[in-house]
């Protein structure tokens, strides 16, 4: 094998990554800089702040596709140049690490969630709609987003460890990969944590005021 092919793919999916499309969007579209307002977090549930919800909706759906895509691509084509699981997995950690610290926004970047269920659908659809099954059903129950998403992260890996053999198998490298993604997702919403613990958090659905 050559061993360029999987640090090129790799390299690609963390720029990839490192598209933050919650900044890319909202100027785009004329809107305020996420990382000014709310909880300057550069992910969709900010940009819904700014109270233009089409903004959020193509921020979530590009940020999933940015972690999808690497994924699948190594998926389908890799085999033609030596790519196997390992590289599906590296690729996969690498675009969600790009979002985390974006190269093209000094390192500062959102907290993962849509690009992190991207990167499961491109591993397995049925574990991307397991995972995403478990999030709708806290966020139902609870009303809190930051709840669902750690619920979901919690999840993921164990799901991918002893779901169903016949629609995926388990693969070392994609397994510890998903461990450091749940990892990295608590981390990354250790305010919302703290948040939870004091019932301060918001509500899903409750009143927000919109950027100014």
């Amino acid at each position: 094998m050559n061993y360029a092919y999987p640090i090129v793919a790799v390299i690609v999916a963390y720029l990839a990554g490192s598209l933050s499309f919650a900044v890319i969007v909202s100027r785009l579209m004329g809107l305020h800089d996420p990382r000014s307002y709310g909880s300057k977090n550069p992910g969709a549930t900010n940009v819904l702040r700014s109270g233009n919800k089409a903004a959020a909706v193509v921020t979530l759906l590009l940020d999933a596709l940015k972690g999808w895509l690497p994924v699948v691509l190594v998926k389908w084509y890799g085999a033609d140049y030596g790519l196997g699981d390992g590289t599906v997995a590296a690729v996969g950690l690498a675009a969600f690490l790009g979002h985390l610290y974006p190269v093209f926004f000094g390192f500062k970047g959102g907290k993962g969630v849509a690009t992190a269920a991207g990167v499961l659908i491109g591993i397995s659809w049925i574990l991307g709609a397991a995972t995403l099954a478990t999030w709708l059903i806290v966020a139902f129950f609870s009303r809190f987003s930051s709840l669902a998403s750690l619920a979901a992260a919690a999840f993921a890996p164990l799901y991918y460890l002893f779901g169903d053999r016949a629609a995926w198998y388990v693969d070392k490298g994609i397994l510890i990969a998903l461990f450091v993604i749940s990892a990295l997702l608590f981390y990354r919403h250790r305010e919302n944590i703290n948040k939870l613990i004091k019932g301060t958090e918001s509500r899903l659905g409750a009143p927000r005021t919109a950027a100014k």
